[in-house]
């Protein structure tokens, strides 16, 4: 019943994008023949709100998620250094008309919008010719369906490219504001530290060197205050090493490097970690500092008495959890260390959840997608778009064959009715009649098993590890 449920929302969906398809026509007609270049971006927001609920619709009724295939939205206009706002060669005061001129380029040059538009003129038909489908097998139905859309609404390859590249700009950006965040921090230490300490330490050498031969006893003393500084400067220079890289996590890895985290905290900590494959070094230090951040967090401001770590791998994506005991009602606004880590995640696609409700108790959940070795093991590979576009194409005509041209045009003719209609065997020489009728029963039959047979087959098919590794 549900699947009728979704099978009714999908053919209600049908005036929507009537009305949005009339309005489309209409936008381009006054948009390109009249000029009226205002009525475009609303007419667009419209059309997408409308492919917006049909992949939701897919990704609830099918299970087949289709990605927003839009382009990025263009940056707000940056003013010169006069002062003014630039807008192809024109120069303006204020940003309003840079902004509309990139956002009409925007919406215009986005292969998706007109995408949209074809999606709107074909899929009423489309539906027409599923609707025998819809009702006899409703879930193949909406999956047939939903590949129809992917075809359309789904990305190109250059608009995934072009949100890749904007991700990576994005990653970039917050990665080199960490490492400076990183090289400032690492050279107050030195300064503050290290760098006092061997001044002291070489004052205190000359020192002694000049009292070697009126005082030895006193040179003597001046030598075991060096040696005791040599040794505070080592443990100050290896506290700085320690922060750059701890030496425990290159050798044996984030979990172990995190039990380490857990003794030397100030609150009762336990760790668990399920990980089956060990991240790349990069990915275990943007984790291993970003917990060990939380645990500072934790320490100075939740008045918890304990925190519990989880590290566990969720398929290709690494998940991490860090939830305390304290008083909660954290806010990441006034400066937590959340935004530093969420800079810190960002190089790798990292997304931070943060939740500290009045009473506690406060919980943030890391996660790194698609960072753990051999993510691509066990995942089907997606059908190439001719395979879809056959499967498609089966699924929507083997029931001409199958039941009128087959079984309708059978039965009439083992009933005795003389109806001929448009049943194509009725129109043959008597002795043909059936063999044509069989025919068509066993093509049906035989379009709608190469249909179901196609995804089927191409699950089971090994996928292909990435960047030529072996299994």
């Amino acid at each position: 019943m549900r699947n009728y449920g979704h099978v009714l929302v999908l053919l209600a969906l049908v005036a929507a994008e009537l009305v949005a398809l009339a309005t489309a026509v209409l936008c381009v007609l006054l948009t390109f023949g009249l000029g009226m270049v205002f009525v475009f971006p609303p007419q667009t927001t419209l059309t997408r709100r409308v492919t917006g609920a049909a992949r939701r619709l897919a990704e609830a009724s099918a299970g087949v998620r289709i990605d927003p295939p839009y382009l990025p939205k263009p940056p707000p206009p940056r003013p010169q250094a006069d002062g003014m706002y630039r807008s192809d060669r024109t120069l303006y005061k204020s940003p309003r008309v840079p902004a509309w001129n990139d956002r009409w380029k925007w919406l215009v040059s986005d292969p998706a919008t007109w995408r949209d538009t074809l999606w709107l003129l074909l899929d009423p038909l489309i539906k027409t010719a599923l609707l025998p489908l819809l009702l006899l097998s409703p879930a193949r139905g909406l999956r047939v369906h939903a590949q129809w859309s992917t075809l359309l609404l789904a990305p190109t390859a250059s608009s995934r490219l072009a949100r890749r590249l904007e991700s990576v700009t994005h990653a970039r950006h917050l990665a080199v504001d960490t490492q400076a965040a990183e090289m400032r921090r690492i050279e107050r230490d030195l300064h503050d530290g290290a760098q006092a300490r061997l001044v002291a330490l070489g004052m205190t050498l000359g020192a002694a060197e000049q009292l070697m031969d009126k005082d030895p006893d006193a040179a003597k003393a001046l030598m075991a205050k060096a040696r005791e500084a040599s040794a505070d400067t080592l443990t100050e220079l290896r506290r700085v090493i320690h922060g750059i890289h701890p030496p425990v996590l290159a050798e044996r890895g984030l979990g172990d490097a995190v039990r380490v985290l857990a003794l030397d905290s100030a609150l009762q900590t336990s760790v668990e970690v399920d990980l089956t494959h060990r991240p790349e070094a990069p990915v275990e230090a943007a984790a291993y500092f970003a917990i060990s951040e939380l645990l500072s967090n934790a320490a100075r401001h939740s008045g918890a008495a304990s925190v519990h770590v989880t590290i566990s791998g969720h398929g290709p994506n690494l998940l991490v959890t860090v939830s305390d005991d304290g008083k909660g009602g954290a806010d990441p606004s006034r400066g937590t260390g959340l935004r530093g880590i969420e800079r810190r995640l960002a190089a790798f696609d990292g997304t931070v959840a943060f939740e500290s409700p009045p009473g506690g108790p406060t919980t943030v959940v890391l996660e790194l997608p698609k960072v753990l070795p051999q993510h691509w093991s066990g995942l089907p590979a997606e059908l190439p778009r001719w395979k879809t576009a056959l499967v498609i194409g089966l699924w929507t005509t083997f029931w001409c064959p199958l039941f009128p041209q087959g079984i309708v045009a059978g039965s009439l003719k083992a009933f005795g009715v003389d109806e001929r209609s448009w049943f194509l065997a009725r129109y043959l020489p008597e002795p043909w009649q059936w063999p044509c009728i069989a025919f068509m029963i066993v093509l049906g039959t035989a379009m709608a098993a190469l249909a179901a047979a196609i995804p089927a087959t191409h699950r089971r098919e090994p996928p292909v590890p990435p960047f030529g590794k072996a299994a």
